[in-house]
C-alpha cells in the first residue's frame, strides 16, 4: 500500500493530475490522469486515488 499523504488525497479528488504531479511528475500516470480527467472528470479522480493509495 502507497503512503499517500493528506494533501496528495485532497488534490486528488479537486485536480486529479495535480495530486499524481505531486508523487509522479510527468511520468506516465500523470499523462493517465491527465486524459481520464479531460475525457470525464470522475475516471480521473477514481484513477488519481487509486495510483496514491494502491
Amino acid at each position: 500500500m502507497g503512503s499517500a499523504t493528506v494533501l496528495e488525497v485532497i488534490l486528488a479528488i479537486i485536480l486529479p493530475p495535480v495530486g499524481v504531479f505531486l508523487r509522479y511528475k510527468l511520468g506516465v500516470e500523470f499523462w493517465i490522469c491527465l486524459l481520464l480527467t479531460i475525457l470525464g472528470y470522475i475516471p480521473g479522480i477514481i484513477y488519481a486515488v487509486y495510483v496514491l493509495v494502491v
